[in-house]
């Protein structure tokens, strides 16, 4: 699970920078790449970061006890 757990992590970095990219000059990186918004693989390249955030929203908790870092045993 920790595999999938990085990989979701990833993802959503990737999402995340094209968005920056977006708002700040317009600029769609993954459509770019791969040949324009419309495109299969854009689509699937968004709909896999999509899924990837439904993953770390629905396995939050369960990701901090995999990676040992619960909120309780977190130096402040």
């Amino acid at each position: 699970m920790k595999a999938l757990d990085v990989i979701a992590a990833i993802l959503l970095i990737v999402g995340g920078l094209n968005w920056a990219l977006v708002g700040l000059f317009q600029f769609d990186l993954i459509a770019s790449v791969f040949g324009g918004e419309g495109t299969a693989l854009a689509r699937l390249i968004y709909i896999l970061v999509g899924v990837a955030a439904v993953w770390q929203i629905a396995q939050f908790k369960a990701i901090q006890q995999r990676w040992g870092q619960t909120a309780a045993s977190k130096p402040m």
